[in-house]
């Protein structure tokens, strides 16, 4: 523990005059004489007189306690290694407005969402990231062991940045995997994986899948890719100008040949995800990818640690009180 005003516990020294004080000041008190004590010799002290000093070091703590508040005391903050098993993983999720389908329940980027986030739950050792990619990818969040920030930033993945204009719309696979690999290209773990999930083929992006892939294999990146999404053709809502919504049925266009390349260039698997149920599956079936060690530092935070010291302070004022005024009462 450490104190932000240390300097004002220089003002426990004033209990050394004080309790010289109060003991000096004793023999000054009134007295009576008698002839003769010995009546007195075998009279056991009563309760009360055995608790005559107690108001006197109920004071002394109040002050100690005060003067521990008015320091500021906190706990010590320091960085910590800790070595846990776990491997390296960036989810790649398109946002693409196809992803709005409704083949999957509710729909596809949400289903999406809830298994991914299970997935996070339930892999506290790993070290895991996102990326998200329509026609362009960026990191929504890089590798970290911090679950509860990652799961947070996961109310950001939405359809809305390609819908709204904020990103163009389109699927940019090759974008996705790269901006992936440029997280986990400096990681040291054993195992460093890429799961994407998407439900379309390529047409966007300045880099092709394969390329990535490429770049993703001298690396020693394993890549997991899922293709999301019915076989056949899925319901879309499409906005109509004076609100409200129609429904479509829009084709499913997933390039299976594609992602099983991508896959196999990088001694990954190809997964096929046509309802809820499979898509959870398969991220299980991931979780149980060959685990390797990583070191992680982490920071505990120091906290204001005064309120059980006011508490002490406050109880002991208040049990003084009582004490002098009913029990311990004296009458000059």
């Amino acid at each position: 523990m450490t104190f932000v005003h240390s300097g004002y516990l220089l003002l426990l020294l004033l209990l050394f005059p004080y309790i010289g004080w109060y003991f000096m000041a004793r023999h000054k008190e009134p007295t009576m004489s008698v002839p003769d004590t010995q009546a007195y010799k075998f009279i056991k002290p009563s309760w009360r007189l055995q608790l005559i000093h107690a108001p006197f070091f109920l004071r002394l703590l109040t002050f100690v306690m005060i003067v521990l508040v008015i320091a500021r005391p906190q706990t010590s903050n320091h960085w910590k290694n800790s070595q846990v098993s776990g491997i390296d993983i960036m989810l790649a999720i398109d946002v693409s407005t196809s992803m709005l389908s409704e083949d999957l329940q509710p729909n596809r980027i949400t289903a999406a969402k809830e298994v991914a986030s299970k997935f996070v739950s339930n892999s506290p050792d790993n070290n895991i990231g996102l990326t998200i990619f329509a026609a362009e990818a960026f990191t929504q969040c890089p590798l970290t062991t911090d679950h509860a920030s990652l799961l947070n930033m996961f109310s950001g993945v939405s359809c809305d940045l390609a819908a709204g204009g904020l990103i163009d719309d389109g699927t940019a696979i090759g974008m996705g995997i790269a901006n992936a690999v440029s997280r986990l290209k400096e990681s040291k773990a054993k195992s460093k994986v890429i799961i994407l999930l998407t439900d379309g083929s390529n047409n966007q992006g300045e880099i092709s899948p394969m390329t990535a892939a490429e770049i993703a294999k001298l690396n020693g990146i394993r890549i997991y890719t899922i293709g999301v999404g019915t076989n056949g053709r899925a319901p879309y809502p499409f906005p109509l100008p004076g609100g409200g919504v129609k429904y479509i049925q829009m084709p499913v266009e997933i390039d299976t040949e594609t992602l099983t390349a991508i896959a196999q260039k990088t001694d990954g698997k190809f997964y096929r995800a046509t309802n809820n149920r499979e898509l959870a599956h398969i991220y299980n079936e991931i979780g149980e990818l060959e685990k390797s060690k990583l070191i992680v530092k982490q920071y505990d935070k120091h906290y204001d640690a005064y309120l059980p010291f006011g508490i002490i302070a406050m109880l002991s004022l208040l049990l003084e009180l009582v004490l002098r005024n009913t029990l311990l009462r004296r009458i000059p």
